[in-house]
């Protein structure tokens, strides 16, 4: 059960192209937003579709492979987990904000071309 803690599943669209930066030691890292969409029926029978978007960050290889498949509008699957940050800005305000953390990632859609 331990495996479960801490774990997260999304299927969703790539919102731009990863932002891929190179640590010094040569570690890289890819940051991109995703949007899952979930669809329902409202009490008039209208159908209504939510848009939520997810910051995520990987690392390593899966941050390599992020890289050379993956852009804007591709559907793609992630498995991670939920990791929370702190920072703090210019006027000294402390900032938080939650990622997901890939450490596995799939194409979903079909390719085009």
């Amino acid at each position: 059960m331990n495996a479960l803690k801490n774990k997260v599943q999304l299927i969703g669209n790539i919102g731009k192209t990863p932002e891929i930066r190179t640590t010094g030691t040569g570690k890289k890292m890819a940051k991109f937003s995703l949007a899952t969409n979930e669809t329902y029926r409202n009490a008039s029978g209208e159908k209504i579709t939510e848009t939520q978007w997810h910051n995520i960050i990987a690392w390593g290889k899966i941050a390599e492979i992020a890289e050379q498949m993956l852009d804007k509008g591709k559907e793609v699957a992630i498995e991670g987990k939920l990791v929370n940050n702190v920072y703090t800005d210019k006027n000294g305000v402390k900032k938080y904000f939650t990622q997901v953390q890939a450490n596995q990632l799939l194409l979903v859609g079909r390719s085009e071309g």
